[in-house]
């Protein structure tokens, strides 16, 4: 349940985002769902590998290779789904950043949801 839930927020925040940003575009809700999940799969799956076989630049620029390498992601997902479309590299980039804002201010919010049901 709970993972279901961090897709559902995280498909929000792709459409809000979408909406924001000029170089973004998703086709409806369901194209935001999809696009959060394929999000997931490649952070869970691609990701670490990048950051492995990247480990170099990330240690050289103390950790900003990170940013390129989840602006990569986003990429990746605009290629992978055909209603969800970036214009380039430096909107990847800003989306990257603004979607793990949105995220971590979101999956906050849940978190302290469950601790006000505990007590």
């Amino acid at each position: 349940m709970k993972t279901f839930l961090k897709i559902l927020l995280t498909a929000l925040a792709v459409v809000v985002l979408a909406s924001i940003l000029p170089g973004i575009s998703v086709a409806g809700y369901t194209s935001a769902i999809i696009v959060a999940v394929i999000i997931s799969l490649l952070n869970m799956f691609v990701r670490p590998l990048l950051i492995f076989f990247t480990l170099p630049a990330t240690l050289v620029t103390f950790g900003l290779f990170i940013f390129v390498i989840n602006a990569c992601i986003i990429l990746l997902a605009d290629k992978l789904v055909s209603d969800f479309t970036v214009s380039g590299f430096w909107t990847a980039l800003l989306f990257s950043i603004l979607l793990s804002i949105f995220r971590s201010a979101l999956f906050t919010l849940l978190k302290e949801d469950k601790k006000r049901i505990q007590n």
